[in-house]
């Protein structure tokens, strides 16, 4: 390779993966390295845009928040994204007549927690159609080089790796970027290992309309079968005002429940959500998904990192896969900035560990607790009951420690990228 093309391939960063941990690092490092980098990014499901993430909502952090408003997107999904302002936890069985309220997140309680003080709400839900929508529109106006194809082959060498595109064109750049889902084929092309297992659970997610005032509040109701999560949601829909039900169900127990047609499924919904809320309609789904924890044994290989998915996959019983997919975009943006600012090879082994240290802890403690809330909280066992109930209780009576749960759901504490604090590149 000539000293030029070898320069040139320096310059270009290739994310294959257009969902939106991919989709937020190409925009990061498009904005803050101009012309100077070219980021190109490759998806066959490109050509379908935002339209194949409708009916999916995520829950936004504060930390997930700050990095969109600092990219310019976060006024053009405002409209789309309900604040949580407090949230309910309860512990029973389905058939209890009394659901008793063991612990309460209020929003006045993260005063101290957020990293700005501005007074925000901790989380944000956000529908995914308008939030891609976005990123595509941010991604086009930062000159990012779309490609709706799939990579099939990855040949890292000792200055460029060649990327092969599936309608054989290639061309070669200093890093490619892994944001291709839990079963990554990069990854596995790579030879990264795999550690995880699938649970016994499958997760399904609805979109219900309901005629009272949700008010911002969230639930997350523990079954013996898995937690059953309402998440607020925009006004609108037939009775005025939604919600996003992700309910954690038994795999074996799931054709039962939702093969009956629409209204047996909402009858079963009924059962979980309560009456609070007033009437019930089904807006949309269920769609359900198989439940696992997996991690990469390594976040890169050479010239290759791994972001979102296919670095990770943890339990939904907290709401936070898709905050550190964010939370690794940051990270990656600012070690390949940084690494540019110095001249020096953003594919380089020494960037890639930075982006790896920087992340690999985090992930690891969010996905064991996660997997210990399941595990503790999924069962009908009389001592596991009374021990969960009465650490939930202690923890609802000590606002420090409160605080502190509250700060690390809204990636407030901590070492945090400089995109989270909601500061530039």
């Amino acid at each position: 390779m000539s000293e030029a093309v070898r320069r040139a391939s320096q310059r270009n960063v290739v994310v294959a993966g257009a969902g939106i941990p991919g989709l937020t690092l190409a925009l990061a490092l498009a904005q803050a390295n101009g012309p100077a980098l070219r980021v190109t990014l490759c998806d066959p499901g490109l050509a379908a845009g935002a339209a194949r993430h409708a009916g999916r909502a995520y829950a936004v952090a504060a930390g997930g928040r700050r990095m969109f408003e600092r990219l310019g997107i976060w006024e053009a999904v405002r409209g789309a994204a309900q604040p949580i302002r407090d949230m309910v936890v309860s512990d029973s069985r389905l058939a209890d007549p009394v659901r008793p309220v063991f612990l309460t997140f209020a929003q006045d309680s993260d005063s101290d927690a957020t990293a700005d003080r501005d007074d925000a709400p901790f989380a944000h839900m956000v529908e995914a159609e308008p939030l891609v929508a976005a990123l595509l529109a941010a991604a086009r106006a930062a000159g990012i080089v779309f490609e709706a194809h799939g990579i099939v082959e990855a040949v890292p060498e000792a200055r460029a790796t060649r990327i092969v595109l599936d309608d054989r064109r290639s061309f070669d750049a200093a890093l490619l970027v892994a944001a291709d889902g839990a079963r990554s084929r990069l990854r596995e092309a790579a030879k990264i290992g795999w550690v995880g297992w699938s649970y016994p659970q499958m997760g399904l997610v609805a979109t219900i309309g309901h005629a009272r005032d949700h008010g911002g509040r969230a639930y997350e109701h523990f079954l013996p079968s898995g937690p059953f999560a309402i998440l607020p949601l925009v006004d609108g829909g037939a009775l005025g005002h939604r919600s996003s039900i992700v309910w954690t169900e038994r795999a074996a127990d799931v054709p039962a429940l939702t093969g009956g047609g629409p209204e047996e499924t909402l009858r079963e919904i009924e059962r979980r959500f309560g009456l609070n809320l007033g009437e019930l309609v089904l807006e949309r789904g269920p769609s359900a998904h198989p439940l696992a924890f997996g991690l990469a044994r390594s976040y890169c290989a050479e010239r290759l990192a791994l972001l979102g998915d296919a670095a990770h996959v943890i339990h939904p019983i907290a709401g936070q896969g898709l905050n550190l997919g964010l939370a690794g975009a940051a990270a990656l943006a600012e070690a390949v900035t940084d690494a540019l600012r110095l001249g020096l090879d953003p594919g380089s082994r020494d960037v890639l560990l930075r982006y790896e240290r920087a992340r690999r802890f985090d992930t690891l403690a969010m996905g064991a607790m996660t997997d210990g809330l399941n595990r503790l909280f999924s069962n009908d066992v009389l001592p596991l009951r009374l021990a969960r109930d009465l650490g939930l209780g202690l923890v609802d009576r000590l606002p420090a420690l409160k605080r502190l749960f509250i700060g690390e759901a809204a990636a407030a504490r901590g070492s945090l990228p400089r995109l989270l604090r909601g500061e530039a590149l």
